[in-house]
């Protein structure tokens, strides 16, 4: 199975209106093994606004290829025994198992959007920006429907790991990756289409994660029948109702516990699961291992 790991030295405690995602490593290996992600696929995602004191060192490097696109402030990286400055509409490639440093500029924090990726063809991908751009860290103009789509895959990684929600991210990262290699190209067109029921209660549910939800409420929001509505979500989304809710809580949970000091305990309270037993068993089924292992292993992340 493909591990997700990441080391980061403790020297970052956070940055306000931060916000990361790392898949769960039974996901990735689902996406290394599945004919339409295996070549490329995401294995993590963040943005971190005006990032003070960021600092990574990875002497072996890791895995996954990283992206980090700078839109403010400043920074800087060094690979190779070579250190350049980075400024904003820059971005920055890194090559799997390459050895790096990166961070922030005291004066001027940057702010980044980030992603660690892999996948049998990913390190040609790679390449191929660094062959377009004749280096690493390429100059690209600030797009606001690149950030479209950035957003786009952090908000449907919110909703959880149904095969659709997979699928849709990662093919939606090739628009990513192709918008920094073919710039000159790129042209995102975002269109409104209506929403279902089911898509609306997903909606609804994302923004309320503290409620114990029980099933007769969540038929109720879309105006169904318990039955027709366990119906329609189990052949909407592959998951029960709240198989799947309880997804979308112990992510909000992931994502606590590792950008907060809060304990399990309050966390679990958070995400509407008031039993500290209940939460901690709930945890390490969903995500195969404990809220506590879970903080110590991916506490200081990108």
């Amino acid at each position: 199975m493909l591990k997700n790991k990441y080391s980061v030295p403790e020297k970052r405690q956070g940055f306000e209106g931060q916000r990361i995602i790392i898949l769960p490593g039974i996901i990735v290996n689902i996406l290394a093994k599945h004919p339409i992600t295996k070549q490329v696929f995401i294995t993590g995602i963040g943005y971190f606004p005006k990032a003070r004191n960021h600092y990574v060192e990875r002497i072996p490097g890791i895995g996954e290829h990283i992206l980090i696109y700078c839109t403010e402030g400043s920074g800087w990286i060094e690979t190779d025994g070579k250190k350049i400055d980075i400024d904003p509409s820059q971005l920055i490639i890194i090559p799997a198992n390459t050895p790096h440093k990166y961070g922030s500029s005291e004066n001027e924090p940057w702010t980044i959007y980030w992603f660690h990726f892999s996948g049998e063809i990913s390190g040609n991908i790679v390449n191929l920006i660094i062959q377009k751009t004749s280096k690493s860290q390429p100059n690209i103009g600030f797009s606001e429907n690149r950030i479209k789509i950035f957003e786009e895959i952090f908000v449907n990684l919110e909703r959880g790991y149904i095969m659709d929600n997979l699928l849709h991210v990662n093919m939606t990262f090739y628009h990513f990756l192709s918008s920094a290699i073919y710039e000159e190209k790129f042209n995102f067109n975002n269109s409104n289409t209506e929403k279902n029921r089911i898509d609306l209660l997903l909606d609804y549910v994302q923004n309320n994660l503290g409620i114990a939800f029980k099933l007769e409420d969540l038929a109720l929001h879309t105006n169904l029948s318990i039955s027709q509505f366990s119906s329609l979500f189990k052949s909407r989304t592959g998951y029960s109702p709240i198989e799947y809710v309880n997804h979308l809580k112990i992510q909000k949970a992931c994502q606590q516990l590792l950008l907060t000091e809060y304990p399990a305990k309050q966390i679990g309270f958070n995400v509407g699961i008031e039993d500290p037993y209940y939460f901690s068993r709930l945890f390490s089924k969903v995500m195969g291992i404990s809220p506590g292992n879970y903080r110590r292993k991916n506490k200081v992340v990108n």
